[in-house]
């Protein structure tokens, strides 16, 4: 069945970096496209970023622009999340996101803390 289990999340410092990375399982993930979304407590869940099945585009939230970078191993099945100069308001839940066919599917997410 279809699997998205990501990694890479914890408690930081504001102004790091942190990766996020979400390894995928039992679908085509090559010719699929990923995001990466978040939710904020109290928060809706909001789009951060994603990538197409080549990674030959790749789209960002305005807030997210200039510091976050999506990126895919195809050949890992794998799809990354480089997240630089973290603020506190960025603590929040992170998903990433599969299109598979016409259905979406979830990853149960990983939490990231930015906090001093």
């Amino acid at each position: 069945q279809v699997q998205l289990v990501e990694s890479g999340g914890g408690l930081v410092q504001p102004g790091v970096s942190l990766r996020l990375s979400c390894a995928a399982s039992g679908f085509t993930f090559s010719t699929s496209t990923m995001s990466w979304y978040r939710q904020a407590p109290g928060k809706d869940r909001e789009l951060v970023a994603t990538i197409t099945s080549a990674g030959s585009r790749v789209d960002y939230a305005d807030s997210m622009k200039g510091r976050f970078t999506i990126s895919r191993d195809n050949a890992k099945n794998t799809v990354y999340l480089q997240m630089n100069s973290l603020k506190p308001e960025e603590t929040a839940i992170y998903y990433c996101k599969a299109v598979v066919g016409e259905r979406q599917r979830w990853g149960q997410g990983k939490k990231v803390t930015v906090s001093s």
